[in-house]
């Protein structure tokens, strides 16, 4: 009987491995046909040629250069509004990618003479191979491309309200702007969790603390950029929620366990993988509890090949965080050195703020790593086919950006026009009442008195209480105005009235608040950017959160939930 059971299983493991080898045998003979096919294509074959993207994408990629195979890899910025002439020889080499960073968009008919003579360039080259033309448009706070793109109340607001839909739309319309100055992918979604209350860089980029919900709103702000021609581009893998540090000054490190970082920080990207996202963002962020090397992120091949790519199946782009920051040349030494470790640890674009001189060692150190060993290259060959691929079925698609935009459509699509009416409502239903009975009985509130940063805050605030008094003092935290000089300007103003109603959108505002506490005002707080800031102000008569940065429908929102005009709904998400 025991010898009857061994031969059993042992028939079974061979079994096993056949199966194991004829799959692997199939798998081999799908790679040599699909490098059969490609050798069978034309010598003058280009992007815009008319074979099967797989096929083209291997041809195209067999057939380039060290230098043609790199420089599709690599994603630069540049300086100033128009693109300098160093980026332009890069295009003319080949290059893969440029990024829209904000200092290049107050002028967005610029930006789309911009792209159109880059994209001009790139066409010109063997295989005319167009530009991803990448920017940071999430929404809120963070929005690169300026001019009259629309500020809208951003991811917490999202989250605050709770909706898909909001997620959807607002993806929609933020990315039928861009589309129209010719821009092509996005770097949102942001996923990550407001899982550290304190954070600077993240606070109310985040949808909010449930990882859950971050997904399903992330997963729907991507299918709505999708819907409008964009690709988007979840990040910052695997989370930059856990830190109250910036990654562009310092590696943060992110101190969790295993069961912490799987149950919370990948739960997001788990329902955006589902969803087949088209590009990953990975964060200058190291987690030594999980990569023991304490190498951030963008630099760990456990991270982005073992744990992304074959565990969690992820098969889209990967893209580097700016390689400019502390965050990643810190682990590396050199920057040389942090762009080859980016690329061996499975990223496929490298993205830089700065566009590199052409003789700088990253170019010229990792063009001979190429020649050096045979590995690195094939590794960014894996990624150039993996861009080209991409890039074949974007371009190729009925709803991609335009590669030569029109400066009548941006005049045209910018602002959004149905964006206007949406963001607006969308802010409505984010404002969430933290303490206090509305409406504000005016009656009761006797001499008013507006204390706040932006216009749009006073001249919603006067449409209501028409005689209320007006204090400004500066938005941002790092204003030279002193906390003391804010104390004092605020209470020589509000002496002489019997209700205050005050923006508080970050910690020096709230300190200042606290002056008021106890002097028999009736006090109301409008809390904006960050709630926490506003957490303590709990002795204040009403308090009301939005979640927006400079947006002026969260204000107007705001001052309307304050007037009784609807009923605040929103949750605090967290």
């Amino acid at each position: 009987m025991k010898t009857k059971k061994l031969i059993t299983l042992i028939t079974l493991i061979l079994l096993l491995f056949t199966g194991i080898f004829v799959f692997a045998q199939i798998i081999s003979n799908e790679n040599n046909s699909l490098s059969e096919q490609a050798k069978k294509l034309p010598s003058g074959i280009t992007f815009w040629s008319d074979y099967p993207s797989d096929v083209l994408a291997q041809a195209i990629v067999d057939r380039m250069t060290d230098t043609e195979l790199l420089s599709q890899v690599l994603m630069f910025g540049w300086a100033g509004a128009e693109p300098s002439e160093l980026l332009n020889n890069w295009v003319s080499r080949g290059l893969g990618s440029v990024k829209v960073f904000g200092w290049n968009t107050d002028d967005i008919y610029q930006v789309a003479r911009s792209v159109t003579s880059l994209q001009k360039r790139a066409g010109q080259n063997r295989f005319k191979i167009p530009l991803f033309v990448a920017t940071d448009q999430e929404g809120g706070w963070i929005r690169h491309v300026k001019g009259d793109t629309s500020i809208t109340p951003g991811n917490m607001a999202i989250g605050a309200a709770g909706y898909p839909v909001d997620a959807w739309y607002s993806a929609y319309y933020i990315c039928s702007e861009i589309k129209s100055m010719g821009i092509n992918m996005n770097f949102a979604p942001t996923v990550d969790l407001f899982s550290n209350h304190n954070s600077t860089i993240i606070g109310p980029r985040s949808f909010g603390e449930d990882p859950d919900k971050a997904g399903i709103l992330g997963s729907a702000f991507a299918s709505g950029s999708l819907a409008a021609g964009i690709i988007p581009t979840v990040k910052h893998f695997p989370g930059h929620g856990d830190t109250s540090l910036d990654s562009h000054g310092k590696l943060p490190v992110i101190d969790i366990d295993e069961k912490t970082f799987r149950k919370r920080e990948l739960i997001p990207y788990t329902y955006l993988i589902k969803d087949k996202i088209p590009a990953l963002m990975s964060g200058h962020l190291s987690f030594p509890q999980i990569d023991s090397t304490g190498a951030p992120a963008s630099l760990s091949k456990y991270m982005l090949t073992d744990l992304l790519r074959k565990e969690m199946g992820f098969d889209g782009l990967i893209i580097t965080d700016d390689m400019m920051m502390v965050g990643a040349t810190i682990y590396a030494q050199t920057l040389s050195n942090a762009f080859k470790m980016a690329i061996e640890a499975g990223n496929d674009i490298i993205l830089s703020s700065t566009t590199a001189q052409l003789s700088e060692p990253l170019w010229v150190n990792n063009l001979q790593a190429m020649t050096d060993e045979p590995e690195f290259k094939k590794r960014i060959k894996e990624s150039a086919y993996r861009i080209i691929k991409t890039k074949l079925d974007y371009f190729k698609s009925d709803n991609a950006a335009p590669l030569y935009p029109d400066v009548k459509s941006v005049q045209e699509n910018v602002p959004d026009k149905e964006g206007e009416k949406f963001f607006f409502e969308q802010a409505c239903r984010s404002i969430t009442l933290g303490k206090g009975k509305l409406p504000l009985n005016k009656e009761k509130a006797g001499k008013i008195l507006l204390a706040g940063s932006l216009q749009s805050f006073f001249r919603e605030g006067r449409k209501r209480f028409e005689n209320a008094g007006q204090y400004y003092f500066a938005y941002d935290d790092v204003a030279i105005e002193s906390v003391q000089d804010l104390i004092g300007g605020l209470w020589n103003n509000a002496k002489n009235y019997d209700t205050i109603i005050m923006c508080v959108s970050n910690a020096k505002h709230a300190r200042a608040a606290h002056a008021l506490k106890n002097t028999g005002k009736k006090v109301v707080i409008l809390s904006t950017m960050n709630p926490v800031f506003a957490e303590d102000l709990d002795w204040a008569d009403i308090v009301l959160y939005a979640y927006s940065w400079r947006c002026d429908y969260s204000e107007e929102a705001l001052i309307g939930a304050l007037n009784g005009e609807f009923v605040p709904q929103g949750q605090k998400p967290f």
